[in-house]
């Protein structure tokens, strides 16, 4: 790994420049004194030799100070001042709890300040958190004496001008990142010279099955022209790798990974769509490999700017198209989600979930996706439940989700009542926990106490017989398998049509459609029955345009078919491809035609099927056709 360095000076000449700053370590230390407040880098910019030698020199000088308080927002070292020997020295208080202070958040050890993430420098500016010490490290200072934060100015930048002295220590492997990250050694009151490898976050391995599905999901989220925020772990990575066919993504993020970087580097993110700061990929601090360090190292393109810009919702706001994407530990039936605490176990924090979800709700035509597994402990505890458990803290409100993401599916809850969004989610819930979660719901009254549903793998969504088709005007339709949370839409569909195309569907002068009527269409076993909706897209809200389904007749292995349109929808072409798609999808299921009851009168039905090719064998009877249509043999 090459040096990053901003000049030609070596570590003698820095020393000769700034003779007052390189003073002996114990010499710094001493100016670190009892209760003093002391501010730490965060995370992969943590200067882990300057940390290492203050624990020495505590080490050494016992009664040096007492009940200092470290100040973190999220730590990847070994954070051994969190250690019961050092509980005299020092007291913990991190904004964000990481694997190496959560034990010590839990027993008492350390504290945790819930904060969103864009308002702790403000804390900082108004005194309501004070500092003393600023513990950081910088890229070697450039001719004109600026050093830089390099991978991590979120609220570095506010802390050292907020504390009484900044103690830094100079890496030359620092990455000068342009942006907010520069400070002048005049504004360093000592420094200590130490090269060392920056602390790198490793690509978690992306496990073939569920995060993969999840990052397929995700992407078709994810339009050409978005701006995009992700988190970091094995989901967003596979997200980032269901991107590479994208075009035209912006980023305005918190956290900077190796995704993002592969993802300028194909082309696939060049920033040119974005509503403002366009042509530049901003972020507030990285987490990566020394590949990701190299790239972002004095380029242009690359742009760290302090936390209370990137995380404040009234700037990602204004990015038209704003797509935010965040995890969580779990999910309740009505929407709300925690992402820091498991129970009364806090596990991680509020970080810039709520700063970047509420943004892109805010923004025009903004997404905000929640993408997590839909089971944790190896599949022995559903990530959504019926309620948030008690001592959790909700991290996301209701109104804060537009989508949720498991391996199985997508659910839309934006503008949805509570029945409706308990549906969607228990639609995209592990299969062995949905009867579960529809007797809880039940009995919480979230929906109706005589909601059906097809338990186990036969009661799945069949994702993948969703498809488009071409009318004749043109226009792109989109057919998909209904869902049990369909209900509403089916509800207008119906209630849509005269009472000319009710009657020509169902034979039968009567004209409601109540639930128990509409639980015949959305409670499906796909094994045995078909729905297929034809649907449209008016803002974010799908419509139903039209209906066909069948249903398999055992004794001849042949299926019964119907097929309805809206009125205002006739004579485009939609029930010919409903009439298409059912027979391409009943042949792949082995079956050798169809059966239906049509209506006399109802010529272009009859038109439909005679167009298909079918060998048809008819019978009349009161002024209907009782039709046998055998799929010809290719």
């Amino acid at each position: 790994m090459r040096e990053r360095t901003g000049g030609e000076e070596t570590k003698t000449d820095l020393i000769e420049r700034y003779p007052e700053k390189f003073i002996p370590e114990d010499r710094i230390f001493q100016h670190i004194h009892r209760g003093d407040r002391i501010f730490i880098s965060t995370a992969c910019a943590e200067p882990q030799y300057l940390v290492g030698a203050l624990i020495r020199y505590v080490e050494s000088h016992p009664k040096a100070f007492f009940d200092a308080e470290i100040i973190h927002v999220w730590t990847l070292g070994v954070a051994p001042y969190t250690q019961e020997k050092f509980k005299r020295n020092f007291r913990h208080n991190s904004f964000f709890i990481g694997p190496h202070t959560r034990d010590a958040v839990n027993t008492g050890r350390a504290d945790y300040t819930p904060i969103f993430l864009s308002q702790v420098p403000k804390l900082f500016y108004t005194g309501m958190v004070e500092l003393d010490v600023s513990l950081i490290q910088v890229s070697v200072p450039d001719n004109h004496g600026y050093c830089s934060l390099g991978v991590s100015v979120d609220i570095v930048k506010a802390a050292i001008e907020n504390s009484k002295l900044v103690i830094a220590q100079i890496n030359p492997r620092m990455p000068r990142v342009h942006g907010d990250g520069f400070i002048h050694m005049d504004d360093i009151n000592f420094a200590v010279y130490h090269e060392e490898p920056l602390l790198e976050l490793k690509n978690e391995d992306v496990d073939t099955g569920v995060e993969e599905k999840i990052g397929r999901y995700v992407s078709r989220l994810v339009q050409d022209g978005d701006t995009i925020q992700v988190g970091y772990g094995s989901i967003p990575n596979a997200v980032m790798k269901y991107l590479g066919g994208k075009k035209h993504l912006g980023v305005h993020t918190e956290l900077l990974t190796p995704g993002i970087v592969e993802l300028i580097k194909k082309g696939v993110v060049d920033n040119t769509k974005k509503t403002i700061n366009r042509y530049k990929t901003v972020a507030t601090f990285c987490m990566g490999d020394e590949k990701t360090y190299d790239f972002i190292n004095d380029n242009p393109s690359i742009e760290f700017r302090t936390v209370d810009y990137t995380n404040n919702p009234r700037i990602i706001a204004q990015h038209d198209n704003m797509t935010a994407i965040n995890s969580a530990l779990e999910v309740d039936l009505t929407g709300q989600a925690s992402a820091e605490s498991i129970g009364n176990i806090f596990y991680s924090g509020i970080g810039g979930h709520v700063d970047f979800m509420r943004g892109a709700v805010m923004a025009k035509r903004g997404k905000s996706i929640l993408a997590l597994p839909s089971t944790a402990r190896n599949g022995e505890v559903s990530r959504i439940v019926p309620y948030i458990k008690e001592g959790a803290g909700v991290t996301l409100t209701r109104g804060d989700i537009h989508y949720v993401v498991t391996e199985y599916g997508i659910a839309y809850l934006h503008g949805k009542n509570i029945r409706e969004r308990a549906l969607e989610l228990i639609s995209i819930a592990h299969p062995k926990f949905r009867p579960w979660l529809i007797m809880e719901a039940k009995k919480r009254h979230l929906i109706y106490e005589d909601q059906a549903f097809v338990p186990g793998r036969k009661g799945e969504y069949p994702e993948e017989l969703e498809t488009f088709r071409r009318l004749k005007d043109g226009s792109e339709i989109k057919l998909r398998p209904v869902k049990i949370s369909d209900e509403p839409l089916l509800k207008d569909f119906f209630y849509s049509l005269s009472a000319n195309s009710m009657y020509r569907r169902f034979l039968s002068a009567r004209l409601d459609m109540p639930h128990e009527r509409l639980q015949d269409f959305v409670v499906v076993d796909y094994t045995r029955r078909m729905v297929i909706l034809a649907v449209i897209e008016e803002g974010r809200k799908e419509k139903v345009v039209g209906v066909g389904e069948y249903s398999i007749n055992e004794g001849s292995h042949t299926a019964e078919i119907a097929v309805a349109v809206l009125d205002a929808y006739q004579n485009k072409g939609i029930g010919t491809e409903l009439v298409r798609y059912l027979t391409h999808l009943a042949r792949k299921q082995g079956l050798l035609g169809f059966t239906a009851e049509v209506l006399q009168e109802n010529k272009p039905m009859l038109h439909i099927f005679k167009k298909m090719g079918f060998d048809i064998q008819s019978s009349q009877e009161d002024g209907v056709y009782e039709l046998r249509m055998w799929f010809r043999v290719v």
